[in-house]
């Protein structure tokens, strides 16, 4: 499946081995590779995300790696705490209570390191598949590789799981 501008939108089977220079040259790579150039003292970075066509988005990452397609699971708790926890403090910043924070399936992702897009929450359709949370520490890991897409809701978040691309809800 082509992803915009022609590149694949699908890392399953990356490997992803940080010493395997010719495997850190693939484009599904390129965040791995600005990852490696943060210091090591980093757990969570963001960087405006590069595709013309999504001029007001923002992407958090973790400095960390995770093996092959580098799912949200393959990180330690502490890391995913600290990673929504940081996505979600800048999203208030950037976008009052109107933020969404999408994290696309693996099938619908052109880089394998994990990340997160942040960015102005379009109104839903009616979807009743959400899970409620109290805050960063409850968002649920996605099963299998799938999407996620969090927002608030009052004073909690709502959690959608299964979507593989909830990017989509998101302002470009």
């Amino acid at each position: 499946m082509a992803g915009i501008f022609g590149l694949r939108a699908d890392v399953r089977g990356c490997r992803c081995d940080l010493n395997n220079s010719t495997e850190m040259a693939e484009k599904d790579c390129a965040l791995c590779r600005v990852a490696e150039s943060e210091p090591a003292y980093m757990t969570v970075f963001f960087l405006k995300d590069a595709n013309p066509t999504k001029p007001d988005r923002e992407l958090a990452l973790p400095r960390a790696h995770g093996p092959g397609e580098h799912l949200l699971s393959s990180l330690t708790p502490e890391t995913r705490l600290e990673l929504w926890s940081a996505a979600i403090a800048r999203a208030q910043e950037l976008w009052g209570n109107d933020w969404g924070i999408a994290g696309n399936g693996i099938t619908k992702r052109t880089q394998c390191h994990t990340h997160l897009h942040i960015g102005k929450l379009l109104p839903l359709e009616k979807d009743d598949h959400f899970v409620i949370v109290d805050g960063p520490a409850d968002i649920p890991v996605p099963p299998d590789g799938t999407g996620i897409l969090v927002h608030p809701a009052g004073q909690k978040l709502h959690a959608h799981l299964g979507v593989e691309a909830p990017e989509l809800q998101l302002m470009r």
